[in-house]
C-alpha cells in the first residue's frame, strides 16, 4: 500500500498555548521565590508576583516555546524586580525611615536556628554581585541545571560554572566565618 500524497495528509495541529490559569498554578511558587531572592522585601513580593502575572497575561500569546516557561517567567520576574528596586531606592532616599522591628520572634531554639540560617543566606546574597547571585539562586535554590541557568540568563555554560564555583566558595567562607563567630560567642 502506498502512502497518500503529501498534499492529502492533514496538517499537524498547532501546539496548544498554555493558559494563564495553568501557568499561574504551575509556576506561582517559582515566581514568588525568584522575586524574593532577587532582593525584594517580603512585603513587596506579593505585589510583584501580581505584576509578573499581569505581564504574562498580556504577553502569553507571544510565548513561542523556544525556551522553557520557567526561563521565560524568570526573565519577566527579573525585569519586574529591577523596577521595584529602582522605585524603592527613590522612595528610600525621600523618606529615610527607621527600619521596623522584626515581624515575628522565634518560638524555640530550632526555629531560632532557622531564622539565623535564613539571615545568613540573606546577608550573603546581599553581598554577592548580581551576576553570581543570579547563578547561585537559580542553581542552588531553584535546582536548575547549569544548562538551564545558561539558557535563562543567556550565558555560556562555562561562565555559569565559573560564577557558581566562585559563589559557592564565598558561601563556604561566609558559613565558616559565621560558625567561628558563633563559637566565640558561646565560649565568650
Amino acid at each position: 500500500m502506498r502512502p497518500p500524497p503529501l498534499g492529502l495528509l492533514p496538517a499537524p495541529a498547532p501546539p496548544q498555548a498554555p493558559t494563564l490559569d495553568a501557568v499561574f498554578r504551575d509556576h506561582h511558587g517559582f515566581v514568588w521565590r525568584s522575586l524574593f531572592h532577587l532582593g525584594l522585601p517580603r512585603a513587596q513580593v506579593d505585589d510583584a508576583v501580581q505584576d509578573v502575572f499581569l505581564v504574562v497575561y498580556r504577553r502569553l500569546v507571544d510565548y513561542d516555546g523556544r525556551t522553557t516557561m520557567r526561563n521565560w517567567l524568570y526573565g519577566i520576574a527579573r525585569r519586574v524586580a529591577s523596577q521595584y528596586r529602582r522605585g524603592a531606592e527613590r522612595s528610600e532616599r525621600r523618606l529615610r525611615v527607621v527600619r521596623p522591628p522584626e515581624d515575628s520572634q522565634p518560638r524555640d531554639a530550632t526555629e531560632a536556628a532557622r531564622y539565623e540560617a535564613a539571615d545568613l543566606v540573606r546577608v550573603f546574597l546581599g553581598e554577592l554581585d548580581e551576576d553570581k547571585r543570579e547563578v547561585f539562586l537559580l542553581a542552588e535554590l531553584e535546582g536548575m541545571s547549569a544548562t538551564e541557568v545558561a539558557e535563562t540568563l543567556d550565558l555560556n555554560v562555562n561562565t555559569v560554572y565559573a560564577r557558581l564555583r566562585a559563589a559557592r566558595l564565598r558561601f563556604e567562607k561566609a558559613v565558616a566565618r559565621h560558625e567561628a563567630r558563633h563559637r566565640r560567642e558561646v565560649r565568650g
